[in-house]
């Protein structure tokens, strides 16, 4: 059967509603099981809660401070980029709260507090106690170097006496088998080397051991460790308006939750002042290294003036000299000027064209001239720092750190230009001064050649002087620099314990209660879901709409099956009498034949018919039942008739010859119900009902008979029935609980659709009134105390069908 067909079992032409109060109290049968499971999970619950350290929360604010030099974007190329939308950068406070939750900063934390070694006590009932700093009497330290080549966590278990004995316990997995390594220490500090890294242990000083006591130790890696803080840290901004960081922190240990955020700030505040130094740093290696080349070079110019004043017998300058001389001084001094400008540019270029400098801070303010040059060198170095800070949390693939490298680029090649540009400029002033020099040389060509060599020394000299002094205002100026550098995160609330936040006991109470409610439910629907049987009227209503006329209780028949008795009133007497009301009412004026069938064998047709008879006969109405089962004959197993009886096959093979009154045995249940038995089982069943000679029959049996039930074969399997069904006035499908498959409902919804049975109804046959849903089927009152009555499982059509052979 394909799924559409089985789908269309569960859908009738019209929709019914719901019974919400039915499924109700189906599921309220079943309070014991909701009763059990609700203990159960509660307790559950219960233990784990009890097994739980409690978590608290610790939580800190910190102002991020935000450096807004530089920002114009009149004079910032970048800031520039970025108003036109052709550089997307996220906001220097995401980026500082980024780097607060950085595994890089946390692992860092983990290594100062050694947060990957964590120590707990255990108790005989409840969690066990974490221990941290003076908490715990003995200290365990691992290099970090070493926990960080952890797999698996090394475990410790010290065992301590009050004579100050310990004995440890390590267990751990070496190539991954687990192993253990013990040994005990008569006194601490002691060393234990295991096959994964080497333990110190130590005393606490503030801690003596007075009593017996187990410690448990765990290590893990810092990077494991790392990872277990930062899910428990959460950063967030206390408002869109302001640059302060809301830190939480969650831990079992309040003091542990302290020093975390404490240190967390600090090592974030040192780092920053290290990315702040930087530049000042660069700076003062390149003002050291200028000033040693102009030290040496400034001690050979000035001995080099001695010896040619001393050679050439040099004490003072005529007056004519001076004068003469007076014109040209400024164009001197000038040009010292210029050769200074002209030194410090040539310095510059060779420190940027070095290689090993392509990515490293650029030296800025060592006395440059140029405004321009200087601006674009510090536009420079902020970049090359973001960058730099970005990386420690981002790869070189990020978006934010490719676009700051292709504004690096561009910055670096202005500057290279800008520095050939002022190099030139500088040349080209140079050559002027010279030029103006030289017409003043003209002038005193007439002076002493020593007078010339002792200006060119004497330049020199006063040259490489005011360079030598610049330098050494710059590298002071630059130690200030360095010296005033502040905090980049100034703490505004310092770290403080909040509530427990962990474990959360109402929530597990309430998983506990949806789950010991839930559990039951599904169960029992998933049981639902899965059965393929029919079990009870509701299962019948769900699968098609035509009338049920009433319910048979399954009944120990105790060897007879005909269960209902003559002027009694017990719950088998009153059911049948239940079905014959409701079939009296669909019967319609004047008619009389009534149809029992079923989708196959077993299902209690032939009972419900003979007993339907019997209720029919006690009600003083004239019954005779018909054995039209011919195949294989139900009725003589259920009135004890003999299959070697004649019945309504003879009449059929030969009804000119044969008397169908006298076929008709009276029975000795009661004067008033007479059966007719299927006879000699034929070799054409099926040609022999489709004859007239069963009309002819029908009539016959109607003069005579109030009632007449026909107890035909199961349709589901041979197509008699079909073929009787011409006579019927009512026909009566029989089901069995736990027995018909609900999959055979297809059968009767075709059968009313296509109007192949007259006035179709259903039986329900062989309900278990042991089961909890069928505990209350019926409401017949003063019944129930008949126990367990009904019909099915004992008797009926369950011997088995020989069709197919």
């Amino acid at each position: 059967m394909s799924n559409e067909k089985y789908d269309d079992l569960f859908t009738t032409e019209d929709e019914k509603p719901i019974d919400y109060k039915a499924i109700l109290f189906e599921y309220l049968m079943y309070w014991p099981w909701f009763v059990a499971c609700l203990i159960l999970c509660l307790a559950g619950a219960w233990i784990y809660l009890r097994y739980q350290p409690p978590v608290y929360n610790v939580n800190a604010t910190v102002l991020i401070k935000q450096d807004d030099k530089g920002k114009s974007s009149v004079n910032n190329p970048l800031a520039t980029m970025q108003d036109l939308g052709m550089l997307s950068m996220a906001s220097n406070f995401d980026n500082e709260m980024e780097i607060l939750h950085s595994r890089t900063l946390i692992r860092k934390v983990v290594n100062t507090l050694r947060l990957n070694i964590s120590y707990t006590e255990p108790r005989s009932f409840g969690y066990a106690r974490p221990l941290y700093k003076n908490d715990s009497p003995i200290r365990v330290w691992m290099t970090p170097e070493e926990a960080e080549k952890l797999s698996a966590p090394l475990s410790l278990q010290l065992d301590c006496t009050t004579d100050g004995k310990i004995k440890v316990t390590a267990t751990y997995k070496k190539d991954e088998v687990e192993a253990t390594t013990e040994k005990s220490f008569d006194r601490l500090p002691g060393i234990l080397i295991t096959p994964v890294g080497t333990l110190t242990l130590n005393h606490t000083d503030s801690i003596q051991i007075q009593e017996e006591r187990t410690l448990q130790v765990q290590i893990i890696s810092p990077t494991a460790a790392a990872r277990v803080c930062q899910n428990q840290l959460t950063t967030e901004a206390t408002s869109k308006q302001t640059t302060i960081v809301r830190l939480n922190y969650n831990d079992s240990h309040v003091e542990r939750g302290l020093d975390f955020l404490t240190t967390l700030v600090a090592l974030y505040n040192a780092d920053a002042n290290d990315d702040k130094n930087e530049v000042a740093s660069r700076t003062a290696e390149f003002i050291d290294e200028r000033i040693n080349i102009i030290n040496h070079e400034l001690g050979t110019t000035e001995s080099e003036l001695a010896s040619y004043k001393q050679k050439a017998g040099l004490t003072d300058l005529t007056s004519d000299a001076q004068l003469a001389l007076q014109g040209n001084a400024e164009y001197e001094q000038k040009r010292a000027e210029n050769a200074t400008q002209l030194r410090l540019v040539e310095f510059l270029k060779e420190y940027i064209d070095r290689p090993e400098n392509r990515m490293e801070i650029i030296p800025a303010n060592i006395g440059l001239s140029d405004n321009g040059l200087s601006t674009l060198i510090g536009q420079y170095n902020e970049m090359l720092t973001e960058r730099k800070r970005l990386l420690r949390t981002s790869s070189e693939s990020n978006p934010a750190v490719v676009n700051l490298d292709t504004s690096l680029q561009a910055t670096r090649k202005n500057i290279q230009t800008s520095v050939a540009s002022v190099l030139k400029g500088l040349e080209i002033t140079r050559n002027d001064l010279n030029r103006e020099a030289a017409q003043f040389a003209n002038r005193i060509s007439n002076a002493p050649q020593q007078e010339r060599e002792l200006l060119s020394i004497s330049r020199q000299q006063e040259i490489k002087a005011s360079l030598y002094l610049m330098l050494l205002q710059k590298r002071e100026e630059n130690a200030i620099t360095l010296a005033a550098t502040a905090n980049n995160g100034r703490m505004v609330e310092e770290p403080l314990a909040g509530d427990i936040v962990g474990p959360n006991g109402k929530m597990f109470y309430l998983i506990a209660l949806i789950l010991g409610l839930g559990i039951p439910v599904a169960v029992i629907y998933l049981r639902n879901l899965l059965r393929f049987k029919v079990e009870s009227r509701a299962d019948v209503e769900k699968l098609t709409d035509v009338p049920v006329i009433g319910d048979i209780p399954m009944t120990e028949t105790q060897g007879h099956p005909i269960v209902v008795q003559e002027n009694r009133n017990g719950l088998m007497e009153e059911v049948f009498r239940s079905v014959r009301t409701n079939i009296q009412y669909m019967l319609g004026e004047g008619q009389k034949v009534i149809l029992f069938t079923s989708t196959t064998s077993g299902e209690g047709k032939s009972f419900n018919a003979g007993n339907l008879a019997c209720s029919f006969a006690f009600m003083g109405k004239k019954v005779v039942i018909v054995g039209l089962d011919i195949r294989k004959p139900g009725l003589n197993k259920v009135f004890e008739i003999s299959h070697k009886e004649q019945g309504i096959t003879q009449y059929l093979a030969d009804p000119l010859h044969t008397d169908l009154l006298r076929l008709c045995q009276p029975s000795a249940i009661s004067p008033n119900l007479f059966i007719l038995p299927g006879g000699t089982v034929p070799p054409n069943p099926t040609e022999l009902v489709a004859r007239k000679a069963l009309d002819h029959a029908l009539e016959i049996l109607k003069e005579r008979f109030d009632y007449i039930i026909l107890d035909t074969a199961p349709i589901g399997m041979v197509t008699d029935t079909q073929l009787i069904a011409r006579v019927a006035d009512l026909s009566v499908y029989v089901c069995r609980a736990g027995y018909t498959h609900k999959s055979d409902y297809e059968l009767i919804n075709d059968l009313k659709r296509e109007n192949k049975l007259p006035n179709l109804c259903t039986l329900i046959n062989g309900i278990d009134m042991d089961q909890r849903k069928n505990g209350y089927y019926y409401g017949y009152g003063k019944y129930g105390k008949y126990g367990k009555y009904g019909y099915g499982k004992k008797y009926g059509y369950g011997y088995g069908y020989g069709y197919g052979k």
